[in-house]
């Protein structure tokens, strides 16, 4: 629009045909208008803006562009990384990776030590609870052998002269040696299909010294050929063997005591199987006799001598020899370890 063209508002009229600052005439305010009042308006003419610096002050710098980068979007492909970019992440991945392993394996590490110090603690405490049932265990056995040793002890004190009477009456015999009457009983295990048996020598002393050597053992009614092996006359001992198979009588290591109970067997005035009972009264020399005598006051007779005096544990103790005369309980017994030390058969 040039400088003459006019539009007409119903406002006041503006004539802007020179910037400001360029020869621009003042400013007057408009007056008041009428109905019909036209206001002429002409627009400007493009003028490039002032500098903002004085002219002389010289190009301005141009201003920084923004690059805001690649272009992202569909079918838009993004460049890769450099090579060093790639080999620094690699190497940040296999550290980190590294790390997490170390300490997977320390945990484990961790996990299986705390796991076998609880094993060793069990293994200790099995072990303890084993060692207290083995003390237990071996309390319980030594209070049971204190129990059986009592047993034992209580057994040998109770005296039966019944069982003791059935162990010994098969292994006692009556002997015949010429007119004489005695007993005899045997001992030890048989050798060679031999039986031996021991008497007192008085009872064999007639035929032995007669030069014979054969008497006879009876028993029941029956009678078996026996031989005289050996004799001691200090000790008043006989040593018989016979073919006859008889289970022999165990003989007592140890000596007697006063007041032991014993049983004797023998055949007083020709009764076999007689059984008498008592104690021991006590074992003493006698002015006539070799060794110590084992006395006691079971009654005996004339036939019980070479009979066994046996205790409450069925071994032999000694043999019968003789009683006091003109008194009662009083009889007189070698003790078996003479025969036993003499004929070495026991």
């Amino acid at each position: 629009m040039s400088a003459g063209d006019e539009r007409t508002t119903d406002g006041p009229i503006y004539r802007p045909t020179e910037r400001a600052g360029l020869g621009a005439p003042p400013y007057a305010p408009p007056g008041p208008r009428g109905p019909s009042e036209r206001v002429a308006w002409t627009p400007p003419e493009y003028a490039p803006p002032a500098p903002r610096h004085p002219v002389d002050a010289g190009p301005v710098p141009p201003r920084p562009r923004f690059d805001p980068g690649p272009p992202f979007g569909p079918g838009v492909v993004t460049p890769p990384p450099p090579a060093e970019t790639r080999k620094g992440e690699n190497r940040r991945w296999a550290v980190g990776a590294t790390f997490a392993l170390v300490v997977l394996l320390a945990g484990v590490v961790a996990y299986q030590a705390v796991r076998i110090e609880q094993l060793g603690d069990r293994l200790a405490a099995s072990e303890r609870t084993q060692a207290d049932d083995r003390a237990a265990v071996a309390g319980r056995l030594d209070g049971l052998d204190g129990r059986a040793a009592d047993l034992e002890k209580k057994a040998g004190a109770a005296f039966n002269p019944e069982a003791i009477s059935s162990a010994a009456l098969p292994s006692v015999f009556r002997v015949a040696s010429g007119d004489v009457t005695g007993t005899a009983f045997a001992v030890g295990k048989q050798a060679g299909g031999k039986t031996n048996l021991i008497t007192n020598f008085h009872v064999v002393e007639g035929v032995y010294d007669g030069g014979g050597r054969e008497v006879f053992l009876e028993r029941a009614g029956k009678r078996y050929p026996a031989t005289i092996v050996s004799v001691n006359r200090g000790g008043d001992v006989a040593h018989l063997r016979t073919s006859t198979k008889i289970n022999g009588l165990v003989t007592a290591k140890g000596g007697v005591k006063s007041g032991q109970p014993v049983v004797v067997v023998g055949a007083p005035l020709g009764l076999s199987d007689s059984v008498t009972t008592g104690v021991v009264s006590a074992v003493r020399e006698l002015p006539d006799s070799n060794g110590p005598m084992i006395q006691f006051d079971a009654p005996i007779n004339p036939g019980n001598s070479g009979g066994p005096v046996i205790n409450s544990a069925k071994q032999v103790v000694g043999i019968a020899t003789a009683k006091a005369q003109n008194a009662e309980g009083i009889g007189l017994a070698v003790p078996i370890k003479v025969a036993c030390d003499a004929f070495k058969i026991c």
